[in-house]
């Protein structure tokens, strides 16, 4: 693999007093309605509200004096976009971001106050790679990755170091899966610090191309899905997450809209904490399965992003769905 765990542990060191070590997080009533005992890792809480800061922070500290006077340029819905972005300026390096004109507005308004440049484009009829490669190509620019990327995996892996060193012996993990940065990552320390734990990729059910992936044993792309989830409206896994995932992970599996928005309100109601829909994705999936067979078992659930428009967070917290 072109990623290890030795990957994971030097990018512990590289971030640690930058990235914070946020907390793990336990509610004696989502355990009680779940039948099992689940523990919250709080990347909602993190720097930036997401987990993207840690292989954004992992990636950038790496790079040559040349290429931090030249400056980078990265593509994403938001969260990666405000990680780069956040990361730059800590650094001193200068940052253009490709982000969609629907980006959520607090996603947007961050990035730009960050100090990153944002160039706008279609999710629906362009190609955010290609935009970024030929800015990258005419300006000079370090490309970096929102998940595709070995030092991006790497950070993204020190999450789930964390959450095992605060938790051992879990016997799953449910973390969010869009691009697969952050599964390959958390497989990546999972296998080495928990080795007979589970691993499950949980994807928006409207975008299942990893599930397709995973079982086809080849990367299948599809359209730009339509989800609340916008952080994992991905349209394909990466080369190098994709490796990963096919041999470490135990499954991918989906949620539904509906789930995620009662996911949402679980979490307000009893944690008090604001998650955004993609972050929701594994306690979603992590409840069908705590009804079944994984009744009684101990369960780390990766909430991956708090970044949501309140507006929109009102919206889900007073929708009437509810999880089945």
């Amino acid at each position: 693999m072109s990623v290890t765990y030795s990957d994971v542990e030097a990018a512990s060191k590289r971030i640690a007093g930058v990235v914070h070590r946020t907390p793990v997080v336990t509610s004696r009533r989502i355990d009680e309605q779940a039948g099992a005992e689940i523990f919250f890792k709080c990347e909602n809480l993190q720097r930036a509200g997401a987990f993207k800061i840690r292989g954004a922070f992992n990636t950038l500290a790496q790079l040559t004096p040349e290429q931090r006077d030249a400056g980078v340029v990265a593509f994403s819905s938001g969260n990666h976009a405000q990680a780069v972005a956040l990361a730059a300026r800590i650094l001193g390096i200068s940052a253009t971001i490709v982000m969609p004109h629907d980006s959520p507005a607090s996603k947007l308004a961050a990035t730009k106050e960050y100090g990153a440049a944002v160039v706008s484009y279609d999710r629906y009829t362009e190609d955010r790679a290609a935009i970024a490669a030929e800015l990258a190509r005419t300006r000079g620019l370090t490309l970096v990755p929102p998940f595709d990327h070995p030092s991006v995996i790497a950070g993204q892996g020190t999450a789930a170091k964390e959450l095992l060193e605060d938790v051992p012996d879990l016997d799953a993990v449910f973390v969010p899966l869009g691009g697969g940065g952050l599964l390959s990552g958390t497989a990546l320390s999972v296998r080495h610090l928990a080795p007979t734990a589970r691993i499950y990729g949980v994807e928006p059910e409207a975008g299942d191309d990893g599930a397709q992936s995973f079982r086809s044993g080849s990367i299948v792309t599809i359209p730009t899905p339509q989800t609340i989830a916008d952080g994992a409206a991905t349209t394909a896994l990466g080369q190098h997450t994709f490796a990963i995932i096919r041999e470490l992970a135990t499954d991918v599996l989906t949620a539904s809209d509906a789930e995620l928005g009662s996911a949402v309100r679980l979490l307000a109601v009893n944690t008090k904490m604001v998650v955004e829909p993609t972050g929701t994705l594994g306690l979603a999936a992590a409840l069908r399965l705590a009804r079944g067979e994984l009744a009684g078992r101990r369960i780390g659930v990766m909430l991956s992003g708090g970044n949501v428009d309140l507006d929109r967070f009102a919206e889900l917290l007073t929708s009437q769905g509810r999880l089945t």
